[in-house]
């Protein structure tokens, strides 16, 4: 994926030409890295669902409540492998191409494959014992079933089965389970045939820029494997650390960075979260602080690009990506800013550790790390200057980050480690994109269902003021940005906001921004918020705890998304 977006960039600039099918092929691999990087994060039980079921205790409660979630899941799995294999058989019917003599049935083989890979790994991680995995083996076989007679359920009314699926994803299903239940049963309920969803899955799947997600996800990869996060924590020490919280501000400068490039993954909590948490601590900041502080700036940086949620917003709302990144530098700064001010604070407070500037430190450490610090460059001079396409870029970005780390750094071996980062890599972009594709159906059933007219119709009659709409819209995002992960959030919600804010004129690119922004309060919102998840379970602290450590932070953020919401020269400065 990344070597066919350079070989076209470098026959375009040399020759004039391009590499044939190269785009085409390159969107199709996409889907082979969702499937498969789903099968893997099945196999390791690291699909992306809800922790609410952790909330249960443990006993047999909790273990019911593990075979309830793997039955279901790996039963709407098993219907989504049949739905997608109705669907490769009509392609090989037909006989379309992907390209350089690629059959469209061909590169279509992993969707069937890779989600019957996944309902069997659901089952068999529902034990042990034998009996949990039977049962949700049973799971398996009726969603196998049901493929096969799916015009049972026409006409009848689908709630008993949604009931289901939302229940098991309550209990912990995977979040992939309850979006494509949800379109595959209320499609059933209509009669429609089952193939709609992958079929759409596969629309999601050609577009254009979507590649851009896994390689510059793959970026972020190999930075946080390397020791990037050591030269730019010297980097920000050296030029921040004489101010009050000086080190609290590194660390926020630091996650915001990652994050620009891992998205809203949290992969900056897992990787970084230790090393920074400890040098709060070491330099006489209070644990709970330290600990807020990197959960909180686990989400910054969404905003800044080549944000991955900007990308997939571009995609799905059909707005320009370069002005989706230069809307979202203002309210981005904004969020850093708020974020590093309460640093300050918590530093002129408890006269934690600061360090003397010294010219010739800041000018080593610079020095040291100016492959890290000259990437996010690369990436705006390449895209804004029309040098590459955007997914271009973020081949190259990903080339870059690998030549730097592997080679210029040698912090990644090559034979050792360069295959463990690959796989790692997949299998997060798997359990992000699989949501994505089965997201699509269920947004286009709402689409069908004219559920967006609708609302038009009901916010044109019942709301008469933008600022009480972008209130409403406020609150609806952060409910949202709880119980759904950012990119499925953005594929189902999206095509029902935009229309809203067209007919009370809100710009579309800052509609964009304050839709990631709310999405961005969601990770630290309880009682489900995915950061709050992903710290307590990084530093083994109580989740109650990590909610009283992160609560200034979550005040902090939605003071900034009321400021980005209701002062748009924020987000429409850079584009003016």
């Amino acid at each position: 994926m990344a070597a066919l977006p350079l070989a076209e960039l470098v026959a375009r600039e040399a020759f004039a030409s391009g590499v044939p099918a190269s785009q085409a092929i390159t969107q199709h691999l996409t889907r082979w890295v969702a499937l498969l990087g789903a099968a893997l994060a099945a196999r390791a039980g690291q699909l992306l669902a809800l922790a609410t079921g952790e909330l249960l205790p443990a006993g047999p409660s909790r273990r019911v409540a593990t075979v309830v979630a793997a039955a279901v899941g790996s039963g709407v799995a098993a219907l989504l492998a049949r739905a997608c294999l109705d669907l490769v058989l009509v392609e090989r019917s037909g006989g379309s191409m992907v390209g350089a003599g690629v059959p469209a049935w061909v590169a279509q083989l992993v969707l069937p494959a890779g989600f019957f890979a996944i309902a069997l790994r659901l089952a068999w991680r529902a034990g042990p014992p034998l009996w949990a995995r039977g049962v949700a083996a049973a799971g398996l076989a009726a969603g196998l079933l049901l493929g096969q007679f799916p015009q049972v359920l026409g006409g009848k009314s689908a709630w008993p089965g949604l009931a289901i699926v939302l229940v098991a994803t309550a209990l912990g299903s995977p979040l992939f389970a309850a979006l494509g239940g949800v379109a595959l049963l209320l499609f059933m309920a209509a009669g429609v045939p089952i193939a709609a969803v992958p079929a759409e899955t596969y629309r999601l799947a050609v577009q254009s820029t979507l590649p851009a997600i896994p390689l510059f996800t793959l970026t972020g990869f190999l930075l946080a494997e390397g020791q990037a996060s050591l030269r730019l924590l010297r980097v920000f020490r050296a030029l921040f650390g004489w101010v009050p919280g000086g080190t609290a501000v590194v660390c926020t400068l630091i996650c915001a960075f990652f994050t620009t490039f891992t998205g809203g993954s949290g992969v900056t909590i897992l990787a970084l979260g230790p090393l920074l948490y400890r040098a709060l601590v070491e330099d006489g900041y209070r644990p709970g602080f330290s600990l807020g502080l990197i959960t909180a700036a686990g989400a910054l940086g969404l905003l800044f690009p080549p944000s991955l949620p900007l990308i997939l917003y571009g995609v799905v709302a059909q707005v320009p990506i370069e002005d989706l990144f230069l809307g979202g530098l203002g309210p981005g700064l904004l969020m850093v800013a708020l974020s590093a001010g309460w640093a300050v604070r918590e530093g002129l407070r408890g006269g934690s550790g600061r360090t003397r500037f010294v010219g010739r430190e800041a000018g080593a450490a610079i020095w040291e790390a100016k492959w890290e610090l000259f990437l996010p460059v690369l990436v705006l001079v390449v895209i804004f200057a029309g040098f590459a396409t955007l997914v271009e870029a973020a081949a190259l970005t990903a080339l870059y980050a690998g030549v730097t780390q592997v080679l210029v750094h040698r912090d990644i071996s090559l034979r050792r480690d360069l295959l463990r980062v690959l796989s790692h890599c997949v299998l997060v972009v798997g359990g992000v994109l699989v949501i994505l594709g089965v997201a699509v159906g269920l947004t286009s059933y709402l689409v069908d269902a004219q559920v967006p007219a609708r609302m038009v119709e009901w916010a044109r009659d019942g709301i008469g003021s933008p600022l009480v709409f972008l209130l409403a819209l406020n609150l609806f995002l952060i409910v949202v940005g709880c119980l759904m992960d950012i990119f499925s959030a953005i594929v189902v919600v999206v095509p029902l906001v935009v229309p809203l804010g067209a007919v009370f004129g809100v710009d579309p690119i800052h509609l964009g921004i304050i839709f990631v922004a709310n999405l961005e309060l969601g990770y630290l919102t309880p009682p489900v918020g995915m950061n709050l998840f992903l710290a307590s379970y990084r530093f083994e602290r109580p989740l109650l705890e990590v909610y009283r450590a992160s609560l200034p932070f979550l005040l902090l953020r939605v003071v900034g998304v009321l400021l980005i919401t209701y002062l748009p020269a924020l987000t429409l400065f850079f584009l003016r």
